[in-house]
């Protein structure tokens, strides 16, 4: 299969200097859908954001055989989706559709183009017809849904979500776990819910502490 992520040596400290990662190497190919699980503390999200190129740090990140700069940030983020743990830090906007059509804008597509990515998107997370809503006034599964549909606005080749059954009641999560069944992209998901790593992900990759050093393949499941 295609190789999309290569990590090779990445390293990061947080601002106070105590250690979050060190000499992690992962590799992720096309249509693979990956779990990252391991404590608290253990780097999970921190490695999310070296995805995309919210952090900058030691090593080397390689996405679609290019190393992630500031000169492709727009094209990574375009193939690369990252949706966060808390779907308010996603949602900023006066409405449903003007966060999801948000990713569309600012890459140059037209109003027709967006209104159509928009609809899409809404379609895929089972949200038809939220367009109007104000997206604070919508439920915790509902938050989650339009997080994952700013980004599904712009037909992304990898999701990366973070915790993304964290806070909701049974009947959320099952309905969540669901819909990233259907999406066809390449997944990877830091989680601590075992349920869905069950459901969802072909291999396992533990982190026990930020000095992990990550076979390049991970663990089969």
């Amino acid at each position: 299969m295609d190789e999309v992520i290569r990590i090779e040596n990445l390293s990061y400290a947080y601002p106070d200097g105590q250690p979050a990662l060190s000499g992690i190497d992962l590799a992720v190919s096309r249509g693979e859908s990956v779990a990252l699980i391991g404590p608290n503390g253990a780097g999970k999200s921190t490695l999310l954001l070296h995805l995309n190129g919210i952090l900058h740090t030691d090593g080397r990140v390689r996405v679609f055989g290019q190393p992630v700069g500031e000169e492709n940030l727009k094209e990574v983020r375009r193939r690369i989706g990252l949706v966060f743990q808390n779907p308010d830090d996603q949602l900023f906007s006066a409405t449903v559709f003007d966060d999801v059509a948000f990713g569309p804008i600012n890459l140059g597509y037209s109003g027709e183009d967006v209104r159509r990515a928009v609809a899409d998107a809404l379609e895929m997370v089972g949200m038809s017809g939220y367009g109007t809503r104000s997206s604070h006034h919508l439920s915790l599964g509902e938050k989650k849904r339009s997080a994952i549909a700013t980004i599904l606005s712009m037909s992304p080749e990898v999701i990366v979500l973070d915790e993304p059954t964290s806070n909701l009641d049974p009947r959320g999560k099952w309905r969540l776990i669901q819909l990233l069944k259907k999406l066809p992209a390449t997944r990877i998901i830091a989680t601590h819910d075992l349920e869905l790593v069950a459901e969802l992900c072909g291999r396992v990759i533990v982190l026990d502490e930020p000095t992990s050093n990550l076979d390049p393949r991970g663990s089969g499941g």
